[in-house]
């Protein structure tokens, strides 16, 4: 009798680990990513193909979540809404030095602007508009998507140069990327920053003209955006972490091949709401450039967060370096190699 006790205890045993097994198979980690443009943003697209993804849905899963700017990711990252951020180098260093983030760390490469051949973001004026120069904007109303956005910093440190102010000697109002376009046909502001898909807009790009770019104000090719999530998530899950990049770089590799361009844009116009045509440009040299393994430039991205430094938007030097882990990103790219 004794026996078939033991025999029993032990079955039951084995039952809960059983379990416990199944339990964990069935509960990948969850992984919210931020987004601010559509088919630009990498969260907002790749997962359209989770039929390349090896380990979707068993180790983790992914909630892309939108954002207006890179700025507000900070207060959700903070409060533990969000796992990877999508951040500017801008609000990366705001996270860091205004947040107190210093557990916060560079794991991918998003997009660059400016790279030789390549997308820079532009600033729009009305064609037949009263500005003609930088100097003209005194006075004028800036339309941005958010103070410390990607390409926030840049006007402001362009137009600092040219010895303008905010709001000393200009305003500035915020709104969404998909909103700025009218903004400025309905000459409710002066100067837009525009992104791929809205700087195709053809309305748009029969009315106004480009001032500058990016690559103007900030000199040259900038690592612009990056993925960036807090050490502890990243240790505590760094296995799924790893599954997570390999999955993300081998769909990378997919949109990024020109062989599959066409299907590439059918799923970009059903992520952006537009017919194929408006969107031929993605993944061209139209567009932003995208490294195909995720890797971020470091060098560009440090020279961008000087400026901003340099500029007395950033009290202390800041070494991006520091804040860098790339040892999962490398882990994965190795493993499809």
């Amino acid at each position: 009798m004794r026996l078939v006790r033991v025999s029993c205890a032990l079955l039951a045993a084995a039952a809960l680990l059983l379990g416990a097994g199944t339990a964990h198979a069935q509960a990948p980690v969850k992984i919210r990513i931020a987004w601010v443009v559509p088919i630009g943003n990498w969260a907002s697209i790749i997962y359209e193909k989770t039929d390349l993804m090896t380990h979707y849905g068993k180790s983790y899963v992914v909630e892309p979540v939108r954002f207006q700017s890179t700025p507000t990711m900070i207060t959700a990252l903070g409060a533990g809404e969000l796992e990877i951020a999508d951040f500017a180098f801008s609000s990366f260093a705001i996270a860091v030095e205004n947040a107190g983030m210093s557990d916060l760390r560079i794991i991918a490469d998003e997009a660059r602007d400016g790279t030789p051949g390549y997308y820079t973001a532009q600033y729009l004026v009305f064609k037949d508009g009263p500005v003609k120069t930088i100097d003209d904007l005194k006075g004028k109303v800036f339309a941005s998507v958010g103070r410390g956005a990607a390409i926030d910093i840049p006007v402001r440190a362009l137009l600092r140069k040219h010895g303008l102010e905010d709001p000393r000697d200009y305003t500035t109002v915020e709104g969404p990327f998909p909103n700025l376009g009218a903004m400025l046909l309905d000459r409710k502001v002066d100067l837009i920053p525009t992104v791929p898909p809205f700087a195709y807009e053809p309305k748009l790009m029969a009315s106004s003209r480009t001032l500058f770019t990016v690559k103007d104000a900030l000199g040259g090719e900038t690592e612009l955006i990056i993925w960036a999530a807090r050490d502890g998530f990243l240790q505590k899950n760094r296995a799924a972490m790893v599954d997570l990049m390999e999955d993300a770089v081998r769909a990378v590799h997919f949109f990024r091949d020109p062989k599959n361009h066409d299907a590439a844009v059918q799923i970009a116009a059903k992520v952006a709401k537009q017919p194929p045509e408006r969107v031929g440009y993605v993944f061209t040299n139209a567009d932003d450039y995208q490294d195909p393994n995720m890797m971020p430039d470091l060098a560009s991205f440090q020279r961008a967060i000087d400026i901003q430094h340099d500029t007395g938007f950033l009290k202390e030097k800041l070494d991006a370096s520091k804040y860098a882990d790339l040892a999962i990103l490398k882990e994965a790219v190795a493993r499809i190699k």
